[in-house]
């Protein structure tokens, strides 16, 4: 089973929410679609649902053209973020009443409803009403009914994103485990979060301003990301972006600092370019040339966000552990060199550090 968008637009209000959307997506693979806030993720999953009719284009399942069908017999099932249940009815009945409204006998509804809550863990609440369980128990409710529609497209719009952080840790750890049960089915999930993209997704589906931007392999998204674009989105916190010029053997990060060009970069054309670099790949250093700023801590755990301003640049850094810094301090980095990725004026990658592979 394949479902294909070809040229998909849509305009909300005179406004562009799809733009020109080509995809694929096939049966027995998870699909993550990665964007910040209106980006047109849940856009994108109406339009499949065929609760937003398209302007152009068209959106196939095996060839068949789906516009003229309505969303009742699309053999789709959708967990929205704010998670839907029945208030009146039991865990146990919210799970079952899409298979009786099915025509299914009573017999297959009660095996599938207690085999779905088993799976996300909520048999010993079978009875209880939604309002008695917490928010996690809630949309692993809805997450059940959707199962156990087996539907051959389950549809996921950020479910995880009302929950707190520690309760999303959780669910992405099941979701995997769960998804690994739906057979043939395709599921496409939305998430503004790196983390849940990469962990969950066979497949990774980059979206901005309505637009695709990159298809891939996690690891394909995350290591070679086809624009600068990509690579912010891909990261959390987004990747530091800034500009530098190769001469030669040197490069000059303007403010920032004069380097030897690493390895990976050697022979790399002269020119202005916008270079990247991860968080993680900045480092607190004594004894490094580069020094600038700090703008704002945050203390997440047991890393610190530093915020800085370095030359032109505003600059975040990962460090590990408790740092004691205030707004205004001046504090000294290493850059990784070694970890450098190029980017051309065009916002395209020309260097990926992992591979040394040229674009």
């Amino acid at each position: 089973m394949s479902l294909t968008l070809t040229g998909v637009s849509l305009a909300v209000d005179g406004a562009a929410h799809l733009d020109s959307i080509d995809l694929d997506f096939q049966a027995g693979r998870i699909y993550t679609i990665i964007g910040r806030t209106l980006a047109g993720k849940t856009t994108l999953l109406r339009a499949l649902a065929g609760l937003s009719p398209v302007d152009t284009g068209r959106i196939e399942l095996d060839g068949a053209d789906m516009q003229d069908v309505p969303p009742w017999k699309r053999d789709t099932a959708m967990v929205y973020q704010q998670f839907i249940n029945y208030p009146h009815l039991s865990v146990m009945d919210n799970v079952c009443f899409p298979l009786k409204r099915a025509g299914l006998d009573a017999a297959e509804v009660r095996q599938r409803a207690e085999e779905n809550l088993e799976k996300v863990g909520l048999t010993p609440f079978a009875h209880r009403r939604p309002r008695q369980l917490s928010g996690g128990q809630q949309q692993r409710v809805a997450l059940a009914r959707a199962l156990a529609r087996r539907s051959r497209i389950l549809l996921l719009d950020e479910p995880l994103v009302n929950l707190d952080y520690k309760l999303r840790e959780q669910l992405r750890e099941d979701l995997r485990g769960l998804f690994s049960g739906v057979g043939d089915a395709i599921v496409v999930y939305t998430t503004t979060e790196p983390t849940e993209a990469l962990m969950l997704g066979d497949e990774v589906v980059v979206m901005h301003e309505g637009r695709v931007l990159q298809v891939a392999a996690p690891a394909e998204v995350f290591e070679r990301p086809l624009n600068t674009d990509v690579a912010r989105i891909i990261n959390d916190p987004p990747m530091n972006l800034f500009d530098g010029v190769v001469a030669g053997d040197w490069i000059s990060f303007g403010g920032l600092a004069e380097i030897h060009c690493p390895a990976h970069l050697a022979g790399l054309p002269d020119g202005p370019y916008r270079f990247g670099l991860r968080a993680t790949d900045i480092r607190p250093s004594s004894r490094s040339p580069v020094s600038g700023e700090v703008t704002f801590v945050e203390i997440s755990g047991s890393e610190t966000f530093v915020h800085l301003s370095v030359g032109d640049a505003a600059l975040v850094m990962r460090a590990e552990g408790i740092h004691d810094l205030a707004i205004g301090d001046p504090e000294r980095v290493e850059l990784r060199a070694e970890r450098l990725f190029v980017f051309g004026p065009d916002g395209r990658l020309r260097v990926a550090p992992e591979t040394n592979e040229r674009f």
